[in-house]
């Protein structure tokens, strides 16, 4: 998904797109990243869906930080 999204957008781009050697931009990066948020999201709606408990837990843990 995201990778076809920016081969677009490179096209109409001036300037020498970011996977290119000499630049900071690490390819692969940001699908990386995507699986990890789409992994701890999916994570938490099982955890939230199998153990109800969990969110009021939460809640509880959350209102003692708070002096």
């Amino acid at each position: 998904m995201t990778r076809r999204a920016r081969h677009n957008e490179r096209e109409h781009l001036p300037g020498k797109p970011a996977d290119l050697p000499g630049r900071d931009a690490r390819p692969g990066r940001s699908e990386f990243l995507e699986f990890l948020g789409l992994a701890a999201a999916a994570g938490a709606f099982v955890l939230f869906a199998v153990r109800p408990e969990t969110s009021q837990a939460l809640a509880h843990s959350l209102a003692a930080l708070v002096p």
